[in-house]
């Protein structure tokens, strides 16, 4: 099992339109047989305005399989790509981290 976390830092005042989106997305995502997303603010953090976004997911492949869009209706896809527009508009810089789970 993996825990999958992408961290995101916002530029300044955009924090709440980041989490709308990932709310949004989370929602979606789920309907679509994804693992549920936690969404988290920072109360302290490396940098101001960070969001982050966790989920677990089975393996490399689950993932893989996930954003690649395999196995999703067309609606569904143009629904995310929706969503998700414009969210570089409010996003300085982020990354991706995987983590193993061990227990």
């Amino acid at each position: 099992m993996l825990l999958i976390r992408d961290i995101m830092y916002c530029k300044p005042g955009k924090v709440r339109a980041l989490v709308e989106k990932f709310l949004a997305m989370s929602k979606l995502s789920e309907k679509m047989g994804m693992p549920k997303m936690k969404i988290m603010t920072d109360v302290s953090a490396e940098r101001y305005w960070t969001v982050v976004s966790e989920m677990e997911v089975a393996s490399f492949q689950a993932f893989e399989d996930m954003f690649s869009g395999k196995g999703q209706n067309e609606n569904d896809l143009k629904e995310f790509e929706n969503i998700m527009k414009g969210y570089h508009d409010l996003v300085d810089q982020g990354r991706r981290e995987f983590y193993k789970i061990e227990s």
